[in-house]
């Protein structure tokens, strides 16, 4: 990866609904425009998503998505209002980034829920995405999430058990997603924290057979991120994600012209490779690299292959 560096320039985007976003951009302020989107939903840009970038030939822009890294309000607080963090909230405030730092059109890079904000966005706005680097490819529709937060228990039935066992009982064979929401807004600070501990430690169980990756990528975070972390997550997925069931694919055509680049682990088991290859079918200008000793958290290999295409793309 590319050498450490620091921003040159950051701030704080007021979105008019009471949320302060955080922005940075680092890099060369004359290189091309990229944007980095974030995973969870809710965990934050960090230093390391920098250095997949040429620093000589990107303009480089990350942003952290509401409630979560270093925007305002936190979602730690059970008292911050969530109700304007969507999906579509989301798209608003890339576009009004954008506007700010006065960029016609930029790159984008990221991956896991970061992909499907990603497809969103660039098939609400495609004159405004010049390529895409997609990992971990998700579009966040009902049938993936159920296959994350169930279907995948087939595989860890006595982790999935214990995460089913993490809500009360008269709520465990219902919407699992809603009642952890509900409980990680619970003004009791131990009831919260033991959601997050159980949502988390069920996410590092999904991702505990990739030999290549980092383990307990979702646990290992400070108090106060893994609970916005978490939180974020069940308010997204228990409403999935606000987005109609399969628009993304069905609107792909929409992606014409912009060309992609989608790195997929092929053993991905909480989003299996199924979605970045149905994907690639709808986007004629899209290429699909299938990682062979790589699940969701990524491997050397993958890291590889993420580097070559953004140097591809830098020109």
């Amino acid at each position: 990866m590319y050498p450490a560096i620091e921003p040159y320039d950051h701030g704080h985007l007021d979105t008019g609904d009471g949320n302060l976003v955080y922005w940075e951009v680092c890099g060369n302020p004359e290189g091309k425009p990229a944007l980095v989107v974030h995973g969870g939903p809710g965990s934050g840009c960090t230093p390391g998503q920098r250095r997949s970038f040429d620093p000589e030939r990107y303009r480089i822009v990350l942003f952290d998505q509401r409630n979560c890294g270093r925007s305002l309000p936190h979602a730690s607080d059970p008292a911050t209002d969530l109700s304007t963090n969507t999906t579509q909230h989301l798209i608003a405030d890339m576009e009004r980034l954008r506007e700010h730092l006065g960029i016609d059109r930029w790159l984008l890079y990221g991956g896991s829920w970061g992909s499907t904000l990603m497809l969103a966005y660039a098939e609400a706005h495609p004159e405004r995405v010049s390529e895409m680097v997609i990992v971990s490819v998700t579009m966040t529709r009902r049938s993936e999430i159920d296959w994350l937060y169930r279907g995948v228990g087939r595989f860890f039935p006595e982790q999935w058990q214990r995460f089913r066992e993490g809500v009360p009982e008269a709520e465990r064979d219902g919407d699992l997603l809603a009642a952890y929401a509900r409980l990680m807004s619970d003004p009791d600070p131990a009831v919260r924290a033991k959601a997050a501990q159980d949502w988390t430690t069920w996410e590092d169980a999904v991702i505990s057979l990739e030999v290549n990756g980092k383990p307990n990528a979702y646990s290992d975070r400070p108090p106060a991120s893994l609970l916005a972390f978490s939180r974020i997550c069940a308010h997204y997925f228990s409403n999935g994600a606000w987005l109609e069931e399969g628009v993304l694919l069905r609107e792909a055509h929409r992606l014409a012209g912009i060309p992609g680049v989608l790195i997929h682990g092929r053993f991905d088991l909480g989003g299996p490779l199924e979605t970045a290859w149905q994907l690639a079918q709808a986007w004629p200008d899209s290429r699909l690299v299938v990682v062979d000793d790589s699940g969701h958290t990524g491997s050397d290999t993958m890291r590889e292959e993420i580097l070559a295409a953004l140097d591809n793309f830098a020109g």
